[in-house]
């Protein structure tokens, strides 16, 4: 997905939990970046066949295994991801920080937008 539908998504997300606040606009731009990162090095990943490990062969001509240098940057973006989304308030913990208290829903659109991310 790219830059401008996470916007979307994540302005959405946050309308929907309560959260949204104009001067998160940045905030919101910083994590579409982050989370289009994710997704490009998620179809990267998908092309190289699921390889959590490589073959690499550096300059002197030696050949190690190495982490999937994909993989690497998805779990890079997954964490900076996860720390921007508890300060929008769309964790648990984030929204009781924001609102004071966690109500009890299930299915939201925020919910549906990280299964479908994860997929």
């Amino acid at each position: 997905m790219i830059k401008e539908e996470w916007i979307t998504r994540l302005k959405k997300a946050c309308r929907d939990a309560g959260t949204y606040r104009p001067f998160f606009d940045e905030v919101i731009g910083q994590l579409a970046q982050i989370l289009e990162i994710r997704d490009n090095a998620t179809a990267e990943f998908e092309i190289s066949g699921n390889k959590p490990v490589v073959v690499h062969t550096n300059k002197g001509g030696h050949s190690n295994v190495v982490k999937n240098p994909a993989l690497v940057v998805i779990n890079e973006c997954n964490q900076q991801a996860l720390a921007y989304w508890r300060d929008l308030g769309l964790t648990p913990a984030g929204y009781k920080k924001l609102n004071g208290e966690v109500t009890e829903r299930r299915g939201g659109s925020f919910e549906a937008a990280i299964q479908e991310a994860l997929k």
